[in-house]
């Protein structure tokens, strides 16, 4: 289940290994912004931000998506707490606005197919998918969680994704801590996805 929860850990940027229409060269454009540690959802211990990395997480492992996660144009800032409460952005810039869109369209697709998928990798657990629906912010951002359970070990995870854009540029957030769904503060959640996704422009 450890390995699982790693894997659950970087879903986000494994599910841009689909991204491959994403990649395109250097603009001269600023970069977009990144979330900082305050603007994640409240939790009982403060948030803490790494620096904003080039490329995607070192640690990209098959999850819901191929590996193949490219990293140009691609950025990435991971966040955590002392309770086991951890979280990523990952953004990337596609080279043109149809490519952005079919980008977001796989990441829904993978990320709504999630939980299916996982059940049959991993024989006995138990995982849900479900989607949270639309934000009007900027071109759109989507909702979606992912429940895991391992009966025979009784470990619970609850993690939830979001998928947003602006133009030529997606960027995916994720939240993860041990729990069901019950215990994801899905609104908070949502501002921080609106948050994201006005920030990057």
């Amino acid at each position: 289940m450890n390995k699982l929860r790693t894997a659950l850990a970087t879903a986000a940027a494994a599910a841009l290994g689909l991204a491959a229409l994403a990649a395109a060269p250097a603009q001269a454009a600023a970069q977009p912004a990144f979330l900082a540690a305050s603007q994640m959802p409240p939790s009982s211990t403060p948030w803490t931000a790494t620096r904003v990395f080039t490329g995607v997480p070192e640690n990209g492992g098959v999850l819901c998506a191929p590996y193949k996660i490219p990293a140009q144009n691609t950025r990435y800032r991971e966040f955590s707490t002392e309770l086991d409460t951890n979280g990523v952005q990952v953004t990337t810039v596609a080279r043109t606005e149809a490519d952005a869109v079919k980008l977001v369209d796989t990441l829904r697709a993978a990320l709504a197919g999630c939980g299916p998928l996982l059940e049959r990798q991993n024989p006995g657990l138990q995982a849900v998918s479900a989607s949270h629906g639309k934000l009007a912010v900027e071109e759109g951002a989507w909702v979606y969680s992912l429940d895991t359970a391992d009966p025979q070990i009784g470990i619970s995870d609850v993690h939830l994704f979001s998928v947003g854009r602006d133009g030529r540029t997606v960027t995916l957030v994720r939240w993860g801590q041990m729990g069901d769904l019950g215990d994801a503060p899905l609104t908070a959640f949502r501002t921080t996805t609106k948050t994201a996704v006005n920030k990057l422009h």
